[in-house]
Order: structure tokens, then C-alpha cells, then sequence
């Protein structure tokens, strides 16, 4: 297998970095109210869902129930 002279196997990628244009891109489209209300809903969906996961699982992470060890009480006459 030969190998080439090229210090990178693509040299286009490392000549990349010399380029400089001197045209400027367009500035990016302004969003519209629709597209901005929308992202603010899904956001606001996404955050309500984690809250109410997080109030739903409190009641099992709580420590208040402490485990009884007394055997029940029908089984006291045994």
C-alpha cells in the first residue's frame, strides 16, 4: 500500500482553515410569533411534566412510614 506526500489523508479539510471570505452570510430570518409561542409551549409542556413527576413521586421517596416489626394481630393467639 503507497501513501501520498499529504500530511492529512484530506488535505482540503486542513487548507480549510486558511480560507477567509470576504462575503458576508444574510442575517438569520427573524421567527414569527406562531414559531415562538410554540417553542415557549412545548418548553413549558416538557417543565410541567417534569414538576408534576417529581410532586408524584415525593409521597414514595418520603421517609414518614417507619416499617412495624409486631407480628399482626391474629396471629397472637398462636
Amino acid at each position: 500500500m503507497s501513501r501520498r506526500g499529504e500530511s492529512v489523508p484530506f488535505a482540503f479539510i486542513a487548507e480549510a482553515d486558511r480560507f477567509r471570505s470576504n462575503v458576508t452570510p444574510p442575517p438569520p430570518a427573524r421567527r414569527s410569533f406562531r414559531q415562538v409561542a410554540g417553542s415557549a409551549l412545548v418548553g413549558l409542556t416538557v417543565v410541567a411534566g417534569l414538576v408534576g413527576s417529581v410532586l408524584l413521586g415525593l409521597p414514595a421517596l418520603s421517609d414518614n412510614q417507619s416499617p412495624s416489626h409486631e407480628p399482626p394481630a391474629a396471629a397472637e393467639g398462636r
